[in-house]
């Protein structure tokens, strides 16, 4: 849940007093039925204050678990729980029928199911390039992966976009999504209701006045709709949930018992009340039931899913009623659905913060935090708690915005067991760690091949202390192997650690990561191309019957440009020994890898290996598994390397005019750089809401 933009609402309370404890609760949801007109239903601006904004949390139900049952082809009827060492971090719905929770030891739930099917994740252990589910993983030797239930999460968010493809869908965490409905929905309400595309001649106030009354709407089959006037009695946990990434609380499962089966589709005496907003909740139900019931039947899933007009009350309605049903809230029903509900049990407004309201102004649910005025909650919590305001009235303006397909970053952490005391038992996790990155690098570039962090990061901790790190570049490199990384992590651990580890530690967190992971441009993408030595005929160099490996870049040795100013890249002496010509061979050179200075009249040329490699336009990579080259990808790789070599060459012909010119009897000036002051830094502090999540200051 994010905080809204900070920007001031007209939802205020009546007056500016305020009264300590329960009193009577401003009746201030003043925003639920606005007035809908022309322009709202035809404008192409559909922002977070749009009135017809539908927005849903779609959440895979216990997924981790479903993941292993679809995996496994286990029966979904079937107890099944998702055990890491020592105790659960997930359980199914079976399961949960008999008293099971997640962070349960194993033991015990056994205990309490002897059928109960236990799964323990995949683990990666030293010497396998994959993880894989073992009989015993031992946490002194391996290490977690949730590889594969990233893979599966990455489907089911291929399948809301694939089934939506006009909405824009946002991933929230592993097993949840938002999705923002609004502009599929106004798409499908002009199709149903052509009449609306056109303002009539006579409407008064022209694109401004009122849309026509709503038509009726039948919620049958679409799921749960939140009642307007709920019953007395409710469960004081229901629609609230803080929990993870993997199987609600066991309280959510039985949240549908304590409502009757009438409250699908049920909305009793209101139907008076249906506005355009209900219309397109319903449009937008119709569509969430659609996509559910595809990554049921395609893959395995099950989903339980929240329709709001905002992604706060969408993400608490998703756990009104679960497993596998979606839940529908009006406009109409969210004052009674707020008002009882213990705000301390939401999301943000739990921990330090809650406490301080709770204290503050002796309350414990949102009704009694209604009767609080806006001022008097920006005099106690800074101007920045008009969040906790508008929240507490369902108003919540973040949009539901896609992120990039690309990560910045690549972590694989481990916590230690058994702290690392000498240098030599590093290298053991480093390997381990190294086999997860290199994994989860070599998928993420199936799907952009041009993907690749600019470099690799160790971190180490001792305790509870700081962490210490260590990073540097890493170069591109066709083939990312466990082998490559590792080389760069037991480097990157000798400077942390020393080679002997000379001072004493004990380490408990080793973090191995890639950082800033980006699109390389056309030229980078294949620069190896640049770079690669001409290899030599067969078995010339001591009687080898294979020719030489080109070397990479971090061997070879930039030529300064001369008076022709070719920029090409030559090998080290010792280097070029190992790959000589043939007598009286020639290599064909194709004029389009050079160009003609109009200064010199010189023909600058790109590198001899260039030229002799890239002559020919259908070359392939090498034969560990590279693409063919396309050549419109050649071209703009040539191009760029050309543009870069008219740039250098003409720079050498601006030096060489410059030391022509210069005069040296004439002294030099030496020009001092003014001394700087340095500044000393201030020191922030938190105010407002802000200092309930601010870190504790080191003692």
């Amino acid at each position: 849940m994010a905080c809204s933009d900070g920007t001031s609402t007209s939802s205020k309370p009546s007056s500016k007093s305020y009264w300590k404890g329960r009193a009577k609760a401003h009746d201030d949801f003043d925003d639920l039925n606005p007035t809908i007109t022309y322009r709202h239903l035809l404008s192409n601006n559909l922002g977070p204050r749009d009135p017809l904004r539908v927005i849903a949390l779609c959440d895979s139900d216990a997924f981790y678990a479903a993941c292993e049952q679809v995996r496994l082809g286990i029966d979904p009827a079937l107890p099944v729980v998702v055990q890491q060492w020592d105790s659960l971090i997930a359980v199914n719905y079976p399961a949960r029928k008999y008293g099971i929770s997640r962070m349960d030891k194993v033991r015990d739930a056994k205990k309490r199911c002897p059928d109960l099917v236990v799964v323990h994740v995949a683990t990666y252990r030293e010497g396998d390039a994959e993880p894989g589910y073992w009989e015993n993983p031992d946490t002194l030797t391996h290490k977690v992966s949730l590889d594969h239930y990233r893979r599966e999460s990455m489907k089911v968010i291929q399948m809301f976009k694939e089934g939506l493809p006009s909405g824009e869908v946002e991933k929230a965490s592993i097993d949840e999504a938002f999705i923002d409905f609004t502009r599929p929905v106004r798409e499908e309400l002009l199709k149903r209701y052509p009449y609306l595309a056109t303002v009539p001649p006579d409407a008064p106030n022209g694109i401004d006045s009122p849309l026509p009354p709503p038509p009726p709407i039948s919620w049958d089959g679409l799921g749960t709709i939140v009642p307007v006037r709920p019953p007395k009695e409710r469960p004081k946990d229901q629609g609230v949930s803080d929990d993870g990434a993997n199987g609600e609380p066991a309280e959510h499962a039985g949240a549908a018992s304590a409502q009757s089966d009438s409250d699908d589709g049920a909305v009793e005496e209101e139907d008076e009340l249906t506005t355009w907003h209900d219309v397109a909740l319903s449009i937008a139900a119709e569509l969430m039931l659609r996509i559910r019931e595809d990554i049921r039947t395609k893959l395995g899933y099950t989903t339980s899913a929240g329709l709001a007009r905002n992604k706060f009350l969408a993400k608490l309605t998703a756990s009104y009623k679960k497993p596998m049903n979606q839940t529908i809230l009006r406009n109409a029903a969210i004052p009674n659905y707020l008002r009882p509900m213990p705000f301390q049990k939401i999301r943000f407004l739990g921990g330090k913060l809650g406490k301080a309201l709770a204290e503050e102004y002796d309350v414990s649910t949102v009704g009694d935090l209604l009767t609080i005025s806006l001022d008097e909650m920006q005099r106690k919590f800074g101007e920045d708690s008009i969040w906790v305001y508008e929240i507490l009235r369902g108003i919540d303006r973040s949009e539901v915005k896609e992120k990039p397909a690309g990560t910045k970053s690549m972590l694989a952490s481990k916590n230690l067991p058994q702290p690392i005391t000498k240098a030599t038992q590093g290298y053991h996790w480093i390997r381990v760690l190294a086999a997860e990155l290199a994994l989860r690098l070599n998928e993420a570039r199936e799907g952009n091949p041009a993907l690749w962090p600019k470099s690799i990061v160790l971190h180490i901790r001792q305790g509870y202390e700081t962490f210490r790190s260590k990073q540097t570049a890493f170069p591109f490199t066709r083939n990312v192997t466990v082998d490559v990384i590792a080389g760069f992590g037991d480097k990157l651990w000798k400077e942390l650690v020393g080679p002997g580890g000379s001072t004493p530690f004990k380490i408990t967190n080793v973090q191995l990561s890639f950082a800033g992971i980006g699109t390389m441009e056309a030229g980078q993408r294949t620069i190896e191309g640049f770079l690669t030595s001409r290899p030599s005929s067969e078995g010339e160099h001591n009687g080898s019957a294979a020719a030489p490996t080109a070397k990479p870049a971090s061997t070879m040795k930039r030529r300064r440009s001369s008076s022709t100013g070719r920029a090409s890249r030559e090998p080290e002496s010792s280097e070029r020994a190992t790959a000589p010509v043939e007598p009286g061979a020639k290599t064909k050179r194709d004029e389009r890898f050079s160009f003609v200075c109009d200064k010199c009249e010189q023909r600058i040329w790109l590198s001899d290996a260039d030229a002799a490699r890239d002559a020919n336009t259908s070359a392939k990579s090498d034969a560990d598994g590279g693409q063919e080259l396309s050549a419109a990808l050649d071209d703009a790789i040539r191009e760029d390397a050309l543009a870069a070599l008219r740039r250098e060459h003409a720079d050498f012909h601006f030096a060489q005019e410059l030391a022509a010119s210069m005069d040296e009897s004439v002294p030099k000036r030496v020009i001092r750089p003014a001394p700087t002051v340095k500044k000393k830094k201030q020191k922030t502090t938190n105010e407002g809401i802000a200092r309930f999540f601010g870190k504790k200051p080191k003692e």
